[in-house]
């Protein structure tokens, strides 16, 4: 599966590791990468682990989800 998470821009690649490292600690996750000139975090997993435990984990993270209307 893959989930995809509009998020601010980031230009601190420490940052963008930190987020890619506590992400592939998530029971489920294998796989993430950050488009920064987007603003979206792309995120591999299995079934193991839902769209929201992932979002959540990025808001702990201070990566808060934009929705679009």
């Amino acid at each position: 599966m893959n989930s995809t998470f509009n998020v601010s821009k980031s230009q601190c690649m420490v940052c963008n590791n930190e987020v890619l490292k506590q992400l592939g600690k998530l029971q489920g996750v294998f796989g993430a990468e950050i488009d920064r000139i987007d603003g979206k975090i792309s995120v591999n997993h299995t079934d193991e682990i839902d769209r929201k435990t992932i979002s959540e984990k990025l808001d702990e993270l201070g990566w808060k989800e934009i929705e679009f209307k």
